[in-house]
């Protein structure tokens, strides 16, 4: 019996995350292969005597549906295939680190400036002042204040003057964060691409009247969107750079229309884009793993 496992985030209720997961099940299961679906708070792999002991060995492969780099990490230790990978899974859930990756490889992305690390909430944000004068004069106003973990377009900011940033850098300073340049052109707008296997599947566009995101889940509104060539060879260059299985990637629109990077996610929500594309996102991925796991 072909058998599978979906992992899904312990503490998470939303709607989105589980659709995923359903939905995914529904397709594996029309290819003949058995799906369990599981909160990762369940006994998968653990450190026994120095040594990793693995309690899923009964399962072909894991759909991992989580961002807890410790579960995916220990399962590769002792030899599971999960989709996607640990490491893929790991720089794409740090913003940061997703930039780091992408940068010198011809990817256009806005200027981005490291935040500083901080331990102590009491420590005088003025001790940050260099910084916040590097961010003033190489991204300037307005800027972009992003928390390197986040998604769901919470976690970012927009400060408009040195007094809004002031804040923000209170607010996020001792959180992992970066900040960057606002690209103008695209305020409230940009565009959603589903990859799979280094192939570009479907893409949405994302408008927002109200806020400089365009998340859908903050209220923005999604159409169907017909890819400039462009945008897709950009799409699938990062793909292939990131080494990801399936991702969703949003793309900014710079002068004249140029695409630009803004964020990856590894795990990116496909409930939406399938309802606005008529594209069976879900069934294209079943069938890559698959292809890969069993062929």
């Amino acid at each position: 019996m072909k058998k599978a496992l979906i992992l899904i985030n312990a503490y998470s209720k939303l709607d989105t995350a589980i659709n995923q997961s359903v939905r995914l099940k529904e397709e594996f299961e029309k290819l003949g292969i058995e799906v369990e679906i599981k909160r990762n708070n369940i006994d998968t792999v653990m450190i026994l005597d120095s040594n990793p002991l693995s309690f899923i060995d009964k399962y072909d492969f894991v759909v991992y549906l989580d961002k807890d780099k410790y579960t995916s990490a220990l399962l590769e230790k002792v030899g599971m295939r999960i989709f996607n990978s640990h490491e893929a899974i790991r720089v794409c859930d740090d913003k940061m680190d997703t930039h780091i990756k992408l940068s010198g490889c011809g990817i256009n992305m806005p200027d981005t400036i490291p935040g500083l690390l901080c331990y102590n909430l009491e420590a005088p944000i003025s001790q940050g002042m260099e910084r916040l004068k590097l961010v003033e004069e190489t991204l300037g106003y307005p800027c972009i204040v992003k928390e390197c973990y986040s998604s769901l377009g919470k976690g970012v900011y927009c400060a408009n003057n040195r007094d809004e940033l002031l804040s923000l850098m209170e607010k996020v300073k001792c959180k992992s964060h970066l900040f960057q340049k606002m690209i103008v052109t695209s305020k409230g707008m940009d565009v959603r691409v589903i990859v799979i296997g280094g192939k570009v599947i479907c893409s949405m566009k994302r408008t927002s009247n109200t806020d400089f995101r365009s998340n859908i889940e903050l209220g923005g509104l999604a159409q169907s969107f017909d890819l400039p060539e462009s945008f897709k060879e950009i799409s699938e260059k990062v793909a292939d750079i990131l080494k990801l299985d399936y991702c969703g990637i949003d793309i900014l629109f710079g002068e004249n229309n140029q695409p630009i990077i803004c964020e990856v996610n590894s795990n990116a929500f496909f409930g939406a884009i399938e309802k606005v594309t008529g594209v069976n996102v879900a069934a294209r991925y079943a069938e890559y793993i698959c292809n890969i796991i069993y062929n």
